[in-house]
């Protein structure tokens, strides 16, 4: 035999309230998990910002260091004295010129500080957006690598590299 069981109102009202309640805890999970990745995020920016930062104090070292490369393997292959100081110094400002990395530190800083700022956005669909400027950060800090030619300035770049793969996941 069938039964056409029907629920009650009450009943109705019952199982409202249950799921009511179990929405509101999944949006106040939701929200706690939210708040949890979003301070995460800014420490992983803070952290890529400390190291840019330490990038900065080796810079000047590392551009003294490329000019005493240069002259001790001139003087190694030409001789001492048997260069030609003006064209090394023509030497030297293009190949500094072209391992410059002031452009990617500004455009890093550039970016950091835009990722800060649409993080803080209330628009809540941002994830995409913040994976683009993700992508940007590590164009800048793969740059800083490829031109550093200074192994402090590459540890810099290593912890750079992990805590944006961090961000990234």
């Amino acid at each position: 035999s069938s039964t056409n069981e029907v629920l009650s109102d009450e009943e109705k009202q019952a199982i409202f309230n249950v799921l009511k309640q179990a929405i509101d805890l999944l949006n106040i999970h939701r929200q706690a998990e939210g708040k949890s990745i979003e301070l995460d995020l800014l420490e992983r920016v803070a952290a890529i910002e400390s190291q840019q930062a330490i990038v900065e104090v080796h810079e000047p070292n590392r551009r003294v260091k490329i000019r005493e490369g240069l002259v001790k393997l001139l003087e190694q292959q030409v001789g001492v004295d048997k260069y030609d100081n003006n064209r090394l110094e023509q030497e030297l400002i293009y190949y500094i010129e072209k391992i410059d990395i002031s452009e990617e530190k500004v455009r890093l800083t550039n970016h950091c500080n835009y990722f800060k700022e649409v993080l803080g956005e209330k628009e809540p669909s941002k994830g995409k957006k913040l994976s683009f400027i993700l992508q940007e950060m590590g164009r800048e800090i793969n740059t800083t690598g490829s031109k550093a030619n200074d192994i402090e300035i590459q540890k810099s770049v290593i912890l750079m590299k992990d805590e944006l793969e961090k961000a990234k996941e």
